[in-house]
């Protein structure tokens, strides 16, 4: 199927020489504009622009042929419409688009072109290099998948990162430059009505709302169904509750980590200026760059249709030695790559990222607790909370500011640890059945392999649940 030429249907009707009924704007007839569409018949529509003719069509696709269309016809009174190609979306190149399809050989040739194309332009470590390299096809096929990686830049002014967003943004799937909005609120309704790749910069946004809002878009946006819920006034001045989509790839560029720790494990990031520029990249883009990438995005238009209703996370992909989260990140990227080296490599990095997220965990109070816990536990010793907190002193106190309690410590173990605590002989000890539950979180934390007398940490009377040695609970 890959090495296949479609055959090529041109309708060159003129819009103003539509027959009556075929297009042209009665009361009768409702026309929708849109950007693409996944028809129920299997037929997929794209709007290519033609920048020479300022003309915007679709391209429908099916039964491995397609045809360029000025109107798609729906039903007998529904119409739909590509955007103006004078829409400012268009004309100022916020959004990009292809101009036609156009056949790229196989995957391997595919990505050996986007690959030159992005070290031509970006300097990028040779691994990262090549997981963008894939990213921008699965940006093409994204929505045969439930859940996606982003992949993000970090560093300081001046390191390179606008450059990656440019370059590497002008190959994506219907790419949003989106760091040149003055605010927030335009960013929901482009997502919500072109379904695209979103590129920002995060420092573009200095206001904390703001931020806070690119946040929201970026925890809601990697998997479907968590559309992004925003107060909307109307006409009336009534409030009108709209849910904006926001599913998508998304190339971020940040100056420095984010606060929220699970968005950062969504994230495949290169660190940026760690070394010295190489010395082949050219300062300013060529004239050349423009007409490069879009011989790229027609090559990909086409990848898009041969392999949209193929692609399908591989769950033997899924490698159970790391959290979850990664493998959520990583299997989509890896069900679409077929060279069995590059996906090796990419295995191994996501074993790279899961030893550092148990490391960094490693230095939390939780892991701090957990480490009072487990000598406590081999010393054959009920693990108390007054125990876990007087240990935890001894070791820690000149670390925190605050006065480090028994009632502190117990609303670790209890609300972050999530461990049950049972009182026994007046003291409250962490429950004997969290044995098996504390295993799993010595290695979630990166804490030494938990002994038999650990999985049944305590023995004894247990009472009801109840104050730590007179305490409230926290």
């Amino acid at each position: 199927m890959a090495g296949k030429t479609p055959k090529i249907q041109v309708l060159r009707i003129a819009m103003d020489h539509l027959p009556r009924n075929s297009g042209r704007a009665t009361k009768s007839h409702q026309f929708v504009p849109v950007v693409s569409a996944v028809m129920s018949d299997g037929r997929l529509v794209e709007t290519v622009y033609k920048p020479k003719e300022n003309k915007c069509e679709f391209v429908v696709w099916k039964d491995d042929a397609y045809e360029i269309e000025p109107i798609l016809r729906i039903t007998e009174s529904k119409r739909l419409v590509p955007y103006s190609p004078d829409n400012n979306l268009i004309k100022h190149g916020v959004v990009l688009f292809p101009s036609e399809p156009l056949e790229y050989g196989s995957q391997r040739e595919l990505i050996s072109d986007i690959r030159k194309f992005i070290h031509q332009y970006v300097d990028l470590s040779p691994m990262f290099e090549t997981i963008t390299s894939y990213y921008v096809l699965l940006s093409w096929v994204y929505d045969g998948f439930n859940e996606l990686p982003y992949l993000r830049l970090r560093g300081d002014p001046g390191c390179g990162k606008t450059r990656f967003l440019l370059t590497v943004g002008a190959l994506c799937y219907k790419p949003i430059f989106a760091s040149g909005a003055s605010t927030v609120s335009p960013i929901f309704r482009i997502l919500d009505a072109v379904q695209g790749t979103l590129i920002i910069d995060e420092g573009d946004f200095r206001q904390s709302d703001e931020r806070a809002e690119i946040v929201k878009i970026l925890n809601n946006g990697n998997a479907k169904g968590f559309p992004v819920l925003r107060t909307e006034v109307s006409m009336k001045k009534e409030f009108n509750p709209t849910a904006y989509k926001v599913f998508g790839p998304k190339l971020v560029a940040t100056r420095g980590y984010f606060a929220d720790r699970a968005l950062e494990s969504r994230c495949l990031t290169e660190a940026m200026g760690q070394f010295r520029l190489r010395s082949d990249v050219p300062i300013n883009l060529p004239s050349e760059y423009e007409d490069e990438a879009l011989q790229l995005r027609n090559k990909l238009l086409l990848f898009r249709f041969r392999n949209l209703h193929n692609v399908r996370t591989d769950d033997r992909l899924v490698d159970r030695a790391i959290e979850p989260r990664l493998n959520q990140v990583f299997v989509p990227l890896l069900s679409i790559v077929s060279d069995e080296s590059v996906r090796a490599e990419i295995l191994d990095l996501a074993r790279r990222y899961n030893a550092e997220m148990i490391s960094d965990r490693g230095l939390d109070t939780e892991a701090q607790v957990l480490e009072a816990i487990k000598e406590i536990i081999a010393a054959q010793e009920k693990p108390s909370v007054n125990a876990i907190t007087s240990l935890f002193i001894n070791r820690h106190a000149d670390d925190y500011e605050r006065k480090i309690t028994p009632k502190w410590i117990g609303g670790i173990i209890r609300k972050r640890l999530n461990l049950r605590t049972q009182k026994s002989n007046g003291v409250f000890i962490i429950s004997p059945s969290e044995g098996p539950k504390l295993v799993s979180l010595y290695e979630r934390f990166g804490i030494a392999t938990a002994t038999e007398a650990e999985r049944d940490p305590s023995s004894g009377d247990v009472g009801d649940d109840g104050d730590i040695a007179g305490q409230t609970p926290a």
